[in-house]
């Protein structure tokens, strides 16, 4: 069947091309609505399941979402929200879910009628349900803004007191992240409420007003920002640990390739020499080197130079600096926990064998009952994971490689006594 979807004909007509565009949006959104009956069906049963076994109530349905967020290739955070969605799609949203069935919402479409009706209660939320989903027809041509309000002033009518302490609630999950962005920048983003939100930006703003330079606007804003938070200037280096790995070869400009820094990402070779020589030179900065031992086959980080001036020493910094993110299959959220593949309590070494880095979510969701890592290190060296989930899926980890690894072939001897320099290292 999936080959019969592929088989097109991108010769046809415009017309059939549009229409096949349109069958395979619909056929997306029917898809998405198994995949929600699917999930919900999964939940229902596994905590049957653990009832029967007798696990605490509180305990049961534990490491679903992050079974399935395995499952579609997500990370888990996104399996919580694939969880939740199905669950209110499938036993109090029955129209909503209708809809998607028959393509009149797409996943994302209802994805935002079910988040504006989460303050509600099962019975106001059917109301919402039925009142805005129930014909289809005035679904059409509807955006997702428009969606949005709909759906919030219906929920506004059915339960004011429900929306107000939501936003109440929504006050305690502020919060500042980071993620990578193009071109070795980074996206700082902060989660506020709306009057502490809106004087930020506001002060950012006069303070781009008043400006004189030749900066652009953007740019008066950022360093605005990075000074009101640092309390020094954009240009001047803050006194934060930043962890960059980069190959000697790369750091001497003999070679050309990609840099890690830690909680960031892979960059340019060449933009972290500058940023590394910048630091080294200005007197103002604490610049420390630290050596890292990779295996040159592989480039999977085996040990570390125990002399630091600045910065801690330890088992978790190396886990850290090795694996760079959270270990778990298509995780990219920050590691926050060091944790045991298998448990200390049962056995379980602490090692940098049985170590690996996972997010706060990943860590909680592998103690479920039915879930097992097992860790290991591979010929090669590289630290390996695997993540076994209760109903027997397999899904594979790797650490990334270091930055700098050499593609020239090694010669017995030098194999040999790589290992042997590695070993006592290590020890």
């Amino acid at each position: 069947m999936f080959d019969e979807l592929l088989d097109i004909d991108l010769a046809a007509a415009e017309s059939e091309l549009v229409e096949r565009i349109a069958a395979m949006e619909r056929l997306k959104s029917a898809a998405a609505a198994v995949q929600a009956r699917l999930t919900a069906a999964l939940d229902s049963g596994r905590r049957a399941a653990e009832a029967v076994a007798g696990v605490p109530a509180a305990r049961r349905g534990r490491g679903v979402a992050a079974e399935v967020a395995l499952a579609r290739r997500d990370s888990p955070s996104r399996g919580n929200r694939h969880l939740g969605f199905a669950k209110a799609l499938v036993y109090e949203m029955p129209h909503t879910l209708a809809a998607l069935e028959s393509g009149v919402l797409s996943e994302w479409r209802a994805t935002i009628v079910v988040r504006e009706s989460a303050c509600l209660d099962v019975d106001d939320r059917r109301r919402l349900d039925a009142e805005l989903c129930s014909d289809p027809a005035a679904l059409e041509g509807v955006g997702d803004s428009a969606l949005a309000a709909d759906a919030k002033a219906i929920a506004d009518r059915l339960d004011p007191h429900a929306v107000v302490d939501r936003a109440a609630t929504a006050e305690t999950e502020r919060n500042v992240t980071i993620r990578p962005a193009p071109d070795t920048m980074t996206y700082v983003t902060a989660l506020l409420p709306v009057a502490h939100g809106v004087s930020v930006y506001a002060a950012l703003k006069r303070e781009a007003d008043i400006s004189c330079d030749a900066r652009s606007r953007g740019q008066v804003m950022a360093d605005a920002l990075v000074e009101r938070v640092t309390g020094r200037p954009a240009d001047q280096p803050v006194p934060v640990a930043v962890n960059v790995v980069v190959s000697d070869q790369m750091l001497l400009g003999a070679e050309q390739g990609a840099a890690v820094i830690a909680g960031y990402g892979s960059m340019p070779s060449s933009v972290a020499q500058k940023m590394i020589m910048n630091t080294v030179t200005d007197e103002r900065s604490r610049a420390t080197l630290r050596r890292l031992y990779a295996n040159p086959d592989s480039g999977a980080l085996v040990a570390m130079d125990s002399r630091s001036r600045l910065f801690p020493k330890g088992l978790a910094e190396f886990i850290e600096l090795r694996d760079q993110r959270c270990r778990t299959p298509y995780c990219d959220a920050p590691i926050r926990h060091h944790d045991h593949a298998i448990p200390h309590s049962r056995g379980g070494a602490t090692s940098a064998e049985n170590g690996q880095g996972l997010c706060e979510a990943c860590n909680y969701a592998k103690e479920s009952p039915g879930w097992q890592v097992i860790a290991g290190v591979g010929e090669s060296g590289v630290h390996t994971a695997e993540f076994i989930t209760p109903t027997g899926a397999h899904y594979h980890s790797a650490a990334p490689p270091m930055p700098g690894t050499p593609k020239i072939p090694r010669s017995a001897a030098e194999v040999y006594l790589n290992g042997e320099l590695v070993r006592v290292i290590a020890a």
